[in-house]
């Protein structure tokens, strides 16, 4: 039987994250994405690679959003648009149980999008020229408790099909480290 996990699209894919810049951070990212990954191939789990919403709406010059930004119906909607192939992928392996096993979808926390657990939140809009408060404006950028808007659309589609007693949500870069890497253990 295949074991079967669905990943964020920058967990293999970190060309589509928004350009980061504290190489600290980077390197904390990169060495859990690689612990990560490493397990898979040793454990021989097959994975589907989620579509990033951010990615395929704005491409690779976008600046770092908030997930207050992306939480309008014309986001939520590409969201829901990319998603739809995957949750048909989906369905097929959980019908075909004598030959996979799903073991969930890992997300990305502090992403206004992949977040699970955690995402970023701030008041942010408008034009950065001409602003008297964008130093703070910046500053108010803060880690909420809650998912990102793509992850909020998966598990609302989870939900509507039925799938979301069935379905783990995990994170990678989440407070607890280790909780995405104890999901491929099941």
């Amino acid at each position: 039987m295949k074991k079967i996990i669905f990943v964020s699209h920058c967990i293999l894919n970190t060309a589509s994250k928004v350009v980061l810049y504290n190489q600290e951070e980077i390197d904390a990212e990169e060495a859990l994405r690689k612990k990560f990954m490493y397990k898979i191939i040793d454990k021989e789990i097959m994975v589907v690679q989620l579509p990033c919403p951010e990615f395929t709406l704005y491409g690779a010059r976008r600046w770092g959003h908030v997930s207050n930004q992306f939480d309008n119906p014309f986001f939520r909607k590409h969201c829901r648009d990319i998603l739809s192939p995957i949750l048909d992928q989906l369905k097929e392996y959980l019908v075909n149980d004598d030959m996979f096993e799903v073991l969930g979808f890992v997300g990305v926390d502090g992403s206004p999008s992949c977040g699970v657990d955690y995402t970023c939140r701030g008041d942010w809009y408008g034009s950065f020229g001409g602003r008297t408060d964008l130093s703070q404006t910046l500053a108010d950028c803060h880690l909420e408790k809650g998912p990102g808007v793509f992850f909020d659309e998966l598990q609302k589609m989870l939900k509507e099909e039925h799938l979301d007693k069935q379905i783990v949500i995990s994170s990678l870069f989440a407070p607890e480290p280790e909780k995405c890497l104890n999901l491929l253990d099941s």
